[in-house]
């Protein structure tokens, strides 16, 4: 059994983790609150244009531009998205194990990875990585997606990518995220059949197109990071919230631990006085 100066600095380096897993979770939940505000205002923003670019595509089926190619999936790029540290429970580690299931099923597969956990998983593994980017920093930027975007486009166009797929975590809640996996490129219509409708482009279809598809690519991938950064806090918050009620609870036991080793001494103590009394009889 340790002794009392062991429980003693144990209990003390516990309380000490305590106070650095609460400060977490309260800086986790305050930062939680404005990432989930930006969520909900972004998901719109990022669904409507793709409604509405996917049927314009579907309509206008003899239209053509560089990011509607459809071609034999021979070479394939998968977007991951990350956190750049952990301490958030199985956020990263469930991104990681949906991505490298899909990707082992493929041969031909090259990587663009966001976040230093997502970047140094596959590194390890040995994967063909072409593009890395990290330190997104808590407060993610429209600037940022535009170049991540801007570089799926360019191996998209170049050809070196026939499909792109996309793999983030949706926010459901603090304690509820989803791994989600959507294909990016190439822009494809609905599946489901809907009445056919005539639109009039102006100045044309093509010119309206043209912008339309980056700046979809770039709302998709802008709206992945902000999901993913939202379920990145909220996995956070909810793991140091686990931490610190665990942390508490062991520092009850090493407390009853420290008081049993207290009396066992104060006895033992006191047997010795009395021993020593009756033999001085």
């Amino acid at each position: 059994m340790p002794g009392m100066r062991d429980i003693t600095r144990r209990i003390k380096s516990v309380k000490n983790i305590q106070q650095i897993t609460k400060a977490m979770k309260m800086m986790s939940a305050a930062q939680l609150r404005k990432a989930q505000e930006r969520v909900i205002a972004a998901r719109p923003l990022a669904q409507e244009p793709s409604e509405v670019l996917s049927r314009l595509v579907g309509v206008a089926s003899d239209l053509s531009h560089p990011l509607l190619a459809k071609r034999e999936p021979k070479n394939i790029g998968y977007v991951v998205i990350t956190a750049d540290r952990g301490f958030c429970g199985g956020y990263n580690a469930n991104i990681l194990r949906k991505s490298a299931g899909e990707i082992k099923q493929l041969e031909n597969v090259s990587l663009i990875t966001v976040g230093r956990k997502s970047r140094d998983f596959f590194r390890r593994s040995g994967k063909n990585i072409v593009a890395e980017f990290t330190g997104l920093g808590e407060d993610i930027q429209f600037g940022v997606a535009k170049k991540i975007a801007q570089k799926v486009m360019d191996y998209y166009i170049a050809e070196e990518f026939d499909e792109v797929y996309l793999v983030y975590t949706e926010f459901v809640s603090a304690l509820t995220q989803n791994p989600t996996t959507i294909k990016l490129l190439p822009v494809e219509p609905p599946a489901e059949e809907g009445a056919s409708v005539d639109y009039i482009y102006e100045p044309s279809a093509e010119s309206i197109l043209s912008v339309l598809l980056p700046k979809y690519v770039e709302t998709t991938v802008f709206r992945a990071l902000l999901e993913s950064k939202a379920s990145e806090l909220g996995a956070r918050m909810t793991a140091m919230g686990s931490a610190t009620d665990n942390a508490k609870e062991l520092i009850a036991k090493l407390t009853l631990s420290y008081n049993r080793a207290r009396q066992a001494a104060i006895t033992r103590e006191i047997s010795e006085i009395v021993g020593g009394a009756a033999a001085l009889e």
